[in-house]
């Protein structure tokens, strides 16, 4: 399911544009969606109800659109995403990928506001 947003809902920062993305209850745990937000592709990930990560869709090594497709896990605490194609390693949380430094995934900031996932995309 690719998930794709309505301008409308839409709360502007100092950091930048806070959007709603879909409800949380769109979403399965440890299973990622891809969603169109601002004609960018995001990957969302529900770990908990209340843990909710999006990172870019685009495969840093590839650059191909598949993160959504991505292994869940963790290293440590840590959660992370395994790239469906070559299995690259990436934290959720930062982007840095523990397989190959070099590598950096994108990350976006997220919040859960009245049942929402909103997602901090920069101006």
């Amino acid at each position: 399911m690719t998930l794709l947003l309505d301008e409308r809902e839409t709360r502007t920062t100092n950091n930048g544009d806070w959007v709603a993305a879909c409800p949380v209850a769109d979403l399965e745990p440890s299973w990622g969606e891809a969603a169109l937000i601002r004609a960018r592709q995001i990957a969302l990930f529900l770990l908990s109800p209340s843990e909710v990560y999006a990172v870019s869709h685009r495969d840093p090594h590839t650059e191909a659109n598949v993160m959504a497709r991505g292994i869940v896990g963790s290293k440590g605490d840590r959660p992370t995403i395994a790239s469906p194609l070559h299995k690259e390693v990436y934290d959720l949380g930062s982007g840095e990928c523990f397989t190959d430094p070099s590598l950096l995934l994108e990350t976006f900031r997220t919040r859960i506001v009245g049942g929402m996932i909103e997602v901090e995309v920069l101006s």
